[in-house]
């Protein structure tokens, strides 16, 4: 198989190659086509985690031609050593049915990643979402305040990923203060409005806590 990710924003290229290869057999190869370096580092990282066979042609600056092979016993083969394994044992046990895990929340503050450049930072943060609706793991609830109230509302490139990761059964709530004070109460348009109090509540009870 072959996917032409050329052009693509990270994580787009590692999430429909992990797709692409998830029912493989044994011994499928998947080419995957990019145009810069960064994406080619990341393809091997999750080849390496998910224990899959790598290789690399580069053609020119902007065409490299990646290929993964699923290899092992199955569709994978993932080495784990024992203290990962107490880890992913405990994981276990707090993980509901549908793959979300009890006491995660992520919490979004702002329109945003990171410190820097403006526009970077939105772009950051809109493909931190969509990752966040591929991962196997998810969290339990997603909170947005201050600037990040925006990002459930009404104009945001960002809604249909948060109304997916609800569909997924993610709790997705919004500080109503931070609506008011935007004037936003009419425009949510995903989850619902919470309080200081739940933030509160929910943040001192969380085991993990995600700050993109």
């Amino acid at each position: 198989m072959r996917l032409d990710e050329r052009g693509k924003e990270c994580p787009i290229p590692i999430i429909e190659a992990k797709k692409a290869l998830e029912n493989a057999p044994v011994g499928e190869i998947c080419e995957v086509i990019v145009d810069n370096e960064i994406a080619v580092q990341n393809l091997k990282k999750m080849a390496e985690h998910k224990g899959y066979s790598f290789g690399v042609q580069r053609k020119s600056a902007q065409e490299m031609i990646v290929r993964i092979s699923v290899s092992g016993e199955g569709t994978q083969t993932v080495q784990v050593d024992s203290e990962d394994a107490v880890s992913y044992a405990d994981c276990k046990v707090s993980m509901t049915e549908d793959g979300i895990r009890k006491g995660m929340i992520a919490v979004i503050s702002s329109g945003t990643m990171g410190t820097g450049d403006e526009k970077l930072g939105k772009t950051l943060m809109k493909g931190f979402i969509y990752a966040l609706t591929q991962q196997d793991i998810m969290p339990e609830t997603v909170l947005l305040y201050n600037g990040g109230a925006f990002l459930s509302c009404q104009g945001s490139d960002s809604v249909q990923d948060l109304k997916t990761l609800e569909e997924k059964g993610v709790k997705i709530l919004t500080c109503g203060t931070c609506l008011n004070y935007y004037d936003l109460s009419e425009k949510l348009e995903v989850g619902t409005v919470t309080n200081l109090y739940e933030i509160a509540e929910k943040e001192t009870a969380a085991s993990i806590i995600i700050r993109p």
